[in-house]
């Protein structure tokens, strides 16, 4: 659990230094139209990351919101299901090794099967716990990915995909290659 205590205490560190984390250096002074264009490129990142899915509805891809709580709600699912069993298992091992026969009645199903082999009980009990760990590693890097495609859809919002992109064939002279020849010209406007 260290991991995690370290992890989350670095992605308070990146909110609290936001600026820090969004600046770009730049030669030219920041216009109007680029701080603005920062500001919205800025906004669905910190939704995102206080409501997953928030992000997505604020670049209008709200098609993605189901997808983003169905990986959270999956591995939240998981988590809360593993824990469970983890318990149970727990508790069973408790009871199959403490020596008391009288007490073998509460171990609930499947555990009392195996009740007479403990050492099954504690391996499913340590693979529990490691799918819970895992779990959470899963919600987390969900989270994470919901954030990312937020910050991606809001810097492609700009991106140019008109009519006016073309890609032509060009044969002639090139001066600086000091040579006749057939060349690919990328006219971007």
């Amino acid at each position: 659990m260290q991991w995690l205590k370290s992890f989350l205490g670095i992605l308070f560190f990146f909110f609290l230094t936001e600026n820090a984390v969004f600046a770009q250096f730049q030669s030219k002074p920041i216009s109007a139209k680029d701080s603005l264009l920062k500001a919205n490129i800025r906004k669905p990142i910190i939704r995102s990351a206080i409501i997953p899915g928030w992000g997505q509805i604020t670049n209008k891809k709200t098609w993605k919101v189901p997808l983003v709580y169905g990986a959270l709600g999956t591995s939240a699912y998981f988590f809360f299901r593993n824990v469970r069993q983890f318990k149970e298992a727990r508790s069973a091992y408790a009871l199959a090794t403490d020596g008391d026969t009288s007490n073998d009645n509460q171990i609930i199903q499947p555990y009392y099967s195996v009740k007479n082999q403990p050492e099954r009980i504690r391996v499913f009990r340590n693979q529990v716990r490691q799918n819970v760990d895992y779990s959470v590693l899963f919600f987390i890097l969900s989270w994470g990915l919901n954030v990312m495609d937020a910050a991606v859809d809001a810097h492609l919002k700009s991106f140019d995909v008109s009519d006016n992109l073309s890609l032509n064939i060009k044969a002639g002279y090139f001066p600086a290659a000091k040579t006749n020849g057939i060349g690919i010209v990328v006219n971007i406007k």
